[in-house]
């Protein structure tokens, strides 16, 4: 490959040596198939060992294709601490960390309005549909919840993104597109040049907002209209295959599994009646929310005309299943074990659908996830390991408070909330009251690492001054760090443990934590000719965007620390 020539560098080297009469290179250069489609897939919590795990089950065209015909690195591992979903994805988005693309949390509060802030919601930005303001009585996602505006933008992104870049190397030309159940799956991919759609648990469609559109494209009202969620209705969610052919038939019935809504914790699942309150949430705590989301990104490419001509366009689908299969039943449970099977089938529908209307060898694909997942504690204490849940009065700010005024001998509250993984003082009443800010964070800290669950606690001046304890660990957090969005002490629990109470809804399994096991994620790339290859060199997610840009020949995002893969660009 010639570097930096872009797409076209063959072709206009024939034509540079044809009207020069020159015959140099006309024998020796090989052309790769024109990129007229990338198709980015993530994969939310997809460990990067659980593809791997159930291989032997998969059939062909999903995670076999692309282990046979994909370069795929198995030692990719995130390099922050905060494993959240917004953040995975913005750093898939733009190759850069956190600290550079500003995206510290799912929730950060912001020190202006002094609020806690939803990291997409911008009230500038109304959604398009009446009836799906956000569902505030979801059972599996209070982020929702903290949300103070229904509006979404992706103005939050403090780093260009890949989309962004090939936006401006073609304007007007490359079509951007981003799909997810989730907005924070699919808001940060599209760029602030692209167009998303995501899941309204709350309307039972796929929605966007007025950032994107004036209105919606007749196809989108199309799809949302013709009820292809009707087929689910007064169904149950069963195993896909015969029983004795699943490795983890033995688990299907946990005492550490969460029953969401009567969605009960042994097979069949089932989904409910159409009209139930329910109905839309159980959908995406099973592969179903996967297989809408299939369907709804292979009308897109049709209805867009993606990949059709010789300017490449983008679309990323971020699939949500798998990271709400984890956190209700385990990465180790019967139900993960089917949803990965599923998904692998969803995978190949998508590659084959590309491969009719696009071309696989006109398409290059990469795959990874935004973070990985913790196995449930129960699971872990069955193998007698040392895992535990921790009892959300480690954080409690009523306790924090009453603790800090006894070691500082203070009359206020100064603890203003916790939100993971930061610890948020009230910085106006630490001025009023003349205290000094780092001596408070110490303090706050102090009585944090007292704590058995707590392995290290670090203040936003140990962070800035680049604390080298805990090593590794503390780069990570560091990664983290953005002075305007992050708390004023980092928390770090042991591995093997979290809080496990998400607003009220008591959860198997989760992520967030600095640990290898939610920074560890597969990275894959596939199609466009390359060759099946597995790569076990340690490389990051960061380094997905900077490959990208080198393959199209376009500049990296702005913030991009990442490096380009030389198997994926050679």
């Amino acid at each position: 490959m010639i570097y930096g020539l872009g797409v076209f560098s063959v072709s206009v080297l024939r034509r540079v040596v044809a009207a020069s009469g020159l015959l140099v290179l006309s024998a020796t250069v090989s052309a790769a198939p024109e990129i007229r489609l990338v198709l980015q897939i993530t994969v939310d919590q997809l460990r990067g060992d659980l593809p791997l795990r159930h291989m032997e089950q998969f059939g062909p065209g999903g995670f076999r294709y692309l282990e046979k015909h994909g370069i795929w690195y198995t030692n990719a591992n995130y390099r922050h601490a905060n494993t959240e979903t917004i953040v995975g994805h913005s750093s898939l988005a733009t190759g850069a960390i956190p600290a550079v693309h500003g995206m510290v949390g799912n929730v950060w509060l912001d020190r202006d309005s002094d609020t806690l802030v939803y990291n997409v919601e911008d009230s500038n930005y109304a959604l398009l549909s009446a009836n799906a303001d956000v569902d505030k009585s979801s059972e599996i996602d209070p982020t929702q919840r903290v949300a103070n505006s229904d509006g979404r933008s992706p103005r939050a992104l403090l780093s260009s993104t890949f989309a962004d870049q090939l936006a401006i190397r073609y304007p007007n030309d490359s079509k951007i597109y981003a799909v997810s159940v989730k907005d924070r799956g699919a808001i940060p991919l599209a760029g602030q040049s692209g167009k998303a759609f995501w899941f309204s648990k709350a309307a039972g469609e796929f929605v966007t907002s007025n950032y994107y559109y004036d209105a919606y494209p007749q196809w989108v009202l199309d799809w949302n209209r013709a009820g292809k969620l009707d087929r689910f209705a007064d169904t149950s969610w069963s195993l896909k295959n015969a029983p004795e052919s699943y490795q983890r038939l033995e688990q299907d019935d946990k005492d550490w599994e969460t029953d969401v809504a009567g969605f009960g914790r042994t097979f069949p699942h089932p989904w409910g009646a159409r009209d139930s309150k329910y109905f839309t949430t159980l959908l995406t705590v099973s592969p179903a929310g996967d297989e809408i989301t299939l369907d709804f990104a292979k009308t897109l490419l049709a209805a867009e005309d993606l990949g059709q001509d010789e300017v490449p366009d983008y679309l990323s689908v971020s699939f949500s299943s798998t990271d709400y299969v984890g956190h209700v039943f385990g990465a180790s449970s019967l139900e993960m074990e089917d949803n990965l099977i599923r998904l692998d089938r969803s995978l190949a529908d998508l590659f084959e659908y590309v491969d009719d209307t696009v071309g696989l060898k006109h398409t290059l694909i990469v795959l990874s996830a935004d973070h990985g997942g913790a196995e449930a504690p129960g699971y872990l204490q069955e193998l007698n390991q040392t895992a535990q849940y921790v009892d959300d009065d480690v954080v409690s700010t009523n306790k924090l408070n009453a603790d800090l005024r006894q070691t500082l001998s203070v009359d206020v509250d100064l603890v203003q909330t916790y939100f993971h993984p930061y610890l948020y003082l009230d910085r106006d009443l630490v001025r009023a009251r003349g205290l000094d800010l780092a001596t408070v964070q110490t303090a706050l800290a102090d009585l944090m690492l007292a704590q058995p669950d707590v392995a290290y606690a670090y203040t936003a001046q140990d962070i800035e001054r680049g604390s080298t304890v805990g090593g590794d660990i503390a780069e990570f957090v560091s990664a983290n760090h953005q002075g305007k969005r992050s708390g004023d002490v980092y928390v770090v629990f042991r591995s093997g443990s979290f809080i496990n109470d998400f607003d009220g809804l008591v959860v198997a399994a989760s992520h967030g934590s600095v640990w290898r096991y939610d920074r560890h994620v597969p990275v894959i790339f596939a199609g466009n000719g390359l060759k099946g290859k597995t790569v076990s060199r340690n490389v990051a997610p960061y380094d997905i965007a900077p490959t990208l840009a080198i393959k199209l020949g376009i500049e990296a995002p702005s913030g991009a620390v990442g490096e380009p893969l030389e198997e994926a660009t050679r």
